[in-house]
């Protein structure tokens, strides 16, 4: 018969082991998956992130809250050669692909993918948290997405003054849905299908958007 020590010891040692097996369990848990979404809120301040910095910070909070923050988040945005500056290229800074939404579906597997034959439609086009954007018959509206590129995702003349101007000024936005007016390529775009009235909450409101972004994964 075991002594009331030992059987203690035992369940203590039982107990710790337990513990340490579950830690393991923990520390080699995947993290998650998701490498693209489009941002479930914009900053509330329009267009306005404080420039690519601020923009891609937006990105890496919103990944953070899912437990994506782990990657280097950025989002998909261009600006142009506003005061001299040189024009930086969202395809170029968004890494190299693939890219999976919170529901495991590839929408594009590299950069060339993405800027031609890709996969994103209103069903994959989605939120960090792996929800549908509103779009076009939709209440309200949001399926214009900021991106301030050309079809191929290189800078365009609009881009809310490289994305600190709140106010005046106009944004290329591009449609999540692939759904617009009519059946032209703009209004089948993601990434480059109309100016915006202006660069205001308000202003983006009127056009069909929320002030969001695509975000990407870059490594």
């Amino acid at each position: 018969m075991r002594s009331p020590v030992k059987v203690s010891l035992l369940a203590a040692f039982g107990a710790l082991s337990l513990a340490s097996c579950s830690q393991m369990q923990s520390a080699v848990q995947p993290s998650n998956p998701t490498t693209f979404f489009v941002t479930s809120v914009g900053n509330g301040n329009g267009a306005n992130f404080g420039g690519l910095a601020g923009a891609d910070r937006h990105c890496q909070t919103l990944a953070a809250a899912v437990g994506a923050g782990q990657r280097t988040w950025r989002a998909y945005l261009s600006t142009n050669d506003m005061g001299g500056a040189a024009p930086v290229h969202a395809r170029d800074r968004i890494g190299k692909g693939p890219w999976t939404n919170a529901r495991g579906v590839v929408v594009a597997q590299n950069v060339d993918e993405l800027h031609g034959n890709n996969n994103l439609t209103k069903q994959t086009a989605i939120t960090e948290k792996g929800e549908v954007v509103k779009g076009r018959g939709d209440t309200p509206n949001e399926h214009d997405v900021l991106t301030g590129s050309t079809p191929d995702g290189r800078a365009a003349p609009q881009t809310c003054s490289n994305w600190t101007s709140g106010g005046e000024g106009a944004a290329i936005v591009g449609h999540h849905d692939r759904i617009g007016l009519n059946t032209s390529p703009p209004m089948l775009s993601w990434n480059s299908s109309h100016p915006t009235r202006g660069c205001s909450h308000e202003a983006l409101k009127a056009t069909g958007g929320a002030g969001l972004l695509y975000c990407f994964a870059a490594d």
